[in-house]
């Protein structure tokens, strides 16, 4: 994949690109495997909005991602390499033998006519999916299970990738895209390689409206707001945020601040993400 870059022909277009869609091989998905999607305008179930600044955007519909890879020991050939508007990775369509159809997250360097497999005795290729037990050290992969046959919930960005450092007992050692080291049981599937469209974190919108077909809407900054609305708002001219440090509109702290409250999964993680970098 490539970025195009286009010519300064008005504000919006100076600085944008754009993904070149040159692994794009077909336009319209596969019917048997769309879903609709209902938009929430970050609501939950209640009706109280749980993310902010969410609503509006392109009308798409849901493609179904087969994410478990349950269909052990049968060969598939991937039909087409699709886009996806739900997700930054392109999505391959695999036919199996026996004329099933499923959508995958499409790995870095696998091409239509390529045959796929998922199973313990699947070759070590990108696009086959392996039980971590199988699969040899330092090999990079993505579309990691936490759980057996909950289907995998680590690295299915656009160009994640995970590496399998070590195996202990029941558990694999396995480094993730944020550079935590983290245990994880050995019969959980992985997908070898790792996640193509690797281009994508070069892509720049260019335009406030190419954010609003995302469905992400305008985020106002709290030191612009009154004292009323947020807690770093009011004053004369720019003030400082202060003493109590940063905080959210409700008065929480935030930029830092702990919120993990998993407990059962404390043991599993060997290291903690650093820092990231800026």
């Amino acid at each position: 994949m490539a970025v195009k870059i286009y010519k300064p022909t008005s504000p919006g277009r100076r600085g944008m690109t754009s993904a070149t869609f040159e692994e794009i091989t077909r336009t319209k998905p596969e019917r048997s495997l769309l879903r609709p999607l209902r938009k929430r305008g970050g609501r939950d179930f209640t009706g109280s909005i749980s993310i902010r600044h969410r609503g509006g955007g392109a009308r798409r519909h849901y493609r179904v991602i087969d994410f478990k890879r349950d269909k052990l020991d049968i060969p598939a050939k991937v039909a087409s390499i699709e886009y996806d508007p739900n997700r930054s990775a392109r999505i391959a369509l695999l036919c199996y033998v026996d004329g099933e159809k499923r959508y995958i997250v499409a790995p870095l360097e696998v091409k239509v006519g390529d045959t796929l497999m998922a199973g313990r005795g699947a070759d070590i290729r990108p696009g086959n999916a392996l039980p971590i037990g199988s699969i040899p050290l330092g090999t990079l992969i993505h579309n990691i299970e936490l759980q057996p046959g909950k289907g995998g919930q680590l690295a299915r960005s656009a160009g994640a990738a995970a590496q399998l450092l070590g195996k202990e007992g029941d558990y694999a050692q396995v480094r993730l895209p944020s550079g935590e080291v983290r245990l994880i049981r050995q019969t959980c599937m992985a997908t070898i390689g790792e996640v193509g469209n690797l281009d994508h974190s070069n892509v720049k919108l260019g335009k406030a409206g190419r954010k609003r077909h995302l469905g992400i809407r305008p985020t106002v900054r709290g030191t612009a707001m009154s004292p009323r609305d947020h807690p770093h708002g009011g004053g004369e001219g720019r003030q400082p945020v202060g003493k109590p440090g940063p905080r959210s509109p409700w008065g929480k702290p935030t930029r830092g601040y702990k919120t993990r409250r998993n407990k059962l999964s404390d043991p599993l993680i060997v290291k903690r993400r650093g820092k990231k970098r800026r």
